[in-house]
């Protein structure tokens, strides 16, 4: 049976990695594994906070050092229990940060203002209003939820074969080489592991938002995050928006970034 399963899935797979567009074949197999309904999803609870699309506004302006962003990257990996291994070849990251050169290498002046050119960027998954990560995806581990736009990953249903780390064009996903679980300093229960051979990402703290709280990088960046929804005319983001020049990474895809930078 077990045979059966993996020579099934090796003949999807080879499907897939001629075309994404083949739509009925990835379907057909995540259709056997309960479609789109068996995909676990956090939902809010009564205290939830809620958003047509989350969206996220970093005040690049407050960061002067690496030191100020070691908070937010410490307060994200501790809480979704994010390993910590010496080999950088096996390193997993949610939030890390990047130089302006990295982060936006198509958007690079010959002249720089030096501020730019120096200050460490925060990087995570963008939450793109069109991801491609989701439609690479042959198994539907990765997923956009309708109801606020946070693409989530469901560590159960990903077979690693990181076809939505070539699809995502920010680098923001991590592959598992080697089991975290005895790398991880301390394991917060209340949220889940992973294993080797899966893929992981920033979630948005979707789990925090079902509670009412503002995601852990938010609440320990000391103002350099803003969280709101992108389509409330009244919300924080949309404030900071309105009031200052932005730029998103690699917006040219069409992708369409919920993450925005103000410089």
């Amino acid at each position: 049976m077990m045979e059966t399963s993996r020579r099934r899935f090796l003949q999807m797979a080879g499907i897939a990695v001629v075309g994404f567009t083949a739509t009925p074949v990835l379907d057909a197999f995540a259709a056997e594994h309960g479609g789109h309904e068996a995909v676990p999803s956090v939902k809010p609870g009564p205290d939830g906070l809620k958003a047509k699309q989350w969206a996220m506004v970093i005040d690049t302006r407050k960061i002067k050092s690496a030191k100020d962003l070691e908070p937010m990257i410490e307060a994200c990996h501790k809480i979704h229990n994010v390993p910590t291994f010496t080999d950088k070849h096996h390193e997993i990251k949610w939030i890390w940060h990047e130089e302006y050169k990295h982060a936006f290498p198509s958007d690079v002046a010959k002249f720089m203002d030096e501020r730019l050119e120096h200050v460490p960027f925060p990087v995570l998954c963008n939450h793109c209003e069109n991801p491609p990560c989701v439609r690479a995806c042959p198994t539907k581990a990765t997923f956009k939820r309708p109801s606020d736009g946070i693409v989530m990953m469901d560590f159960h249903r990903c077979i690693g074969c990181r076809f939505c780390m070539a699809a995502c064009p920010y680098g923001a996903r991590s592959f598992n080489f080697r089991d975290p679980r005895p790398f991880i300093k301390e394991t917060n229960k209340e949220f889940p592991t992973r294993m080797k051979g899966v893929v992981e990402k920033c979630n948005f703290c979707s789990e925090l938002l079902a509670i009412g709280k503002q995601p852990a990088c938010v609440e320990a960046s000391n103002g350099i995050l803003t969280f709101g929804d992108l389509y409330d005319s009244e919300s924080e983001v949309r404030k900071l928006l309105k009031e200052n020049f932005t730029i998103r990474r690699k917006q040219n895809l069409g992708t369409e970034p919920s993450v925005y930078y103000i410089v």
